[in-house]
């Protein structure tokens, strides 16, 4: 594993054309490695890079512990809440909340579920967005979604969806804007057959949505689109106040 990382390290630097000593340490090398990814243009790379990267990274998260939707209990018929890093999480799709750009946190090291989910997909996911993005020939518009392979995380695809940004007073186009996030991310699994989908809080965060009212659309939208579809959701929370908040909304409480 530790040879691998070495690997892929001096291979990102070779295209950069640059000089930097790789640390010793394995945290800081993978650090490193993580930051050049991050701002790493859409371009594919060799084929015995992407072989190096899929093993390390498939590795790399085994080693975090993935979690089966199998092994969870539902809240409700077909809703489970589950607190844990969605990029361990096995299941049908999980779903990115993703900005317009659609290709990727670009920012060093960031902790937005963005940069998470493209740095553990690996380098194939920007490319592939970018893809989808030169195809459309614009911005993603807020509310709707996009589908990509997950490539090397646990799940079996990633549903993008760009979520509406509050700078100051939350509004009912705001709130409008949040409910057609979901229900665009669960037409995408239902027609591509997906049996579950995994959604993280959009939205809330540095998109400066309330977290509550971002919750109760959230489950409600969810509830509705449940009467008319066979599909299982699991509501994946980070923060214990987010787990709280859909811990009163679901199971009849």
């Amino acid at each position: 594993m530790h040879g691998k990382l070495d690997y892929l390290i001096s291979y990102l630097l070779s295209e950069r054309s640059e000089k930097i000593n790789i640390p010793e340490d394995e945290n800081d090398k993978f650090r490193l490695y993580r930051g050049f990814v991050n701002v790493r243009p859409a371009a594919m790379p060799s084929e015995e890079y992407l072989q190096a990267e899929d093993e390390f990274l498939t590795e790399y998260i085994n080693n975090m512990g993935v979690t089966d939707i199998a092994e969870l209990t539902p809240v409700e018929d077909r809703i489970y809440l589950w607190r844990g890093d969605i990029t361990t999480l096995k299941c049908g799709a999980i779903v990115n909340a993703a900005n317009s750009g659609m290709t990727g946190c670009w920012q060093p090291l960031h902790s937005c579920i963005d940069n998470c989910i493209h740095t553990f997909a690996g380098v194939r996911l920007r490319y592939t967005c970018d893809e989808i993005m030169r195809a459309q020939g614009h911005e993603e518009p807020t509310g709707s979604a996009k589908l990509t392979p997950a490539y090397n995380l646990p799940c079996e695809y990633v549903i993008h969806t760009v979520g509406p940004i509050v700078g100051g007073k939350l509004t009912d186009e705001h709130c409008r804007l949040l409910e057609s996030c979901y229900n665009s991310c669960l037409d995408i699994a239902v027609k591509n057959k997906i049996k579950s989908i995994a959604f993280c809080c959009i939205s809330t965060g540095v998109f400066g949505f309330p977290q509550e009212r971002a919750a109760e659309i959230a489950v409600q939208t969810v509830r509705e689109f449940l009467k008319n579809h066979d599909i299982e959701v699991i509501f994946n929370v980070f923060l214990q106040r987010d787990y709280e908040i859909y811990g009163r909304l679901l199971g009849g409480n």
